[in-house]
């Protein structure tokens, strides 16, 4: 465990630990032979397409380069889940999806509930989206097409690289990553003083 995390309540670290574990046999797990898009996996728990050091070095010259590839993705959106605003990259997610749709006859009923899910005034994920784009994007909503989120993905990619792409670089989910080594010895500094402390933390099965 990482210097920080003794002090959390045991909730969070719950919750830490279960993130930690996903991401780490995430980027454990190889399968060579399978490199399709993750947009074909979506809400599976595990990916099996291993990141190696150069490509998570790679996650930091763009946020394009981080959420293009699967285990990237995938670390982002945990990030962003322990902050509470997965919104965001979940909507990025739908309309990638969306505009994957090849029957006109489904364009309609998907594109209404991306819609209900992350647009309108009564979203249950509603993301953050000046007024502008929002009247735009209902009068979309009239006629569905291929292309009627664009302005509105755009603008929430554009929220996220200003915003919690730069926070998620200096985390430990991506630091952690980059540089395993220094949480491994950091752990290993800190052993003795986690240990006079465990009966603090949640006891697990």
């Amino acid at each position: 465990m990482c210097k920080g995390l003794a002090g959390l309540p045991a909730s969070c670290l719950r919750s830490a630990k279960d993130m930690k574990h996903r991401l780490g046999f995430l980027l454990q797990k190889s399968d060579s032979g399978d490199h399709s898009s993750f947009h074909s996996r979506k809400d599976r728990g595990v990916v099996s397409q291993r990141a190696s050091q150069e490509e998570v070095k790679k996650w930091a010259e763009s946020l394009e380069n981080l959420i293009s590839h699967e285990c990237g993705l995938a670390a982002f959106k945990a990030f962003l889940k322990s902050e509470f605003s997965e919104e965001n990259i979940d909507f990025w997610i739908s309309c990638e999806e969306y505009k994957k749709i090849r029957s006109p006859s489904k364009l309609s009923p998907k594109a209404k509930k991306i819609y209900n899910e992350f647009i309108s005034v009564q979203a249950t994920k509603e993301v953050n989206l000046d007024s502008c784009t929002r009247e735009e994007t209902s009068r979309n909503m009239i006629h569905p097409t291929r292309t009627c989120f664009d302005e509105a993905q755009r603008k929430i990619f554009n929220l996220m690289e200003k915003d919690s792409y730069r926070r998620f670089l200096k985390s430990r989910f991506y630091l952690d990553l980059v540089n395993p080594s220094s949480c491994r010895a950091e752990r290993k500094k800190g052993a003795k003083r986690l240990a006079d402390c465990t009966h603090l933390l949640p006891q697990y099965a």
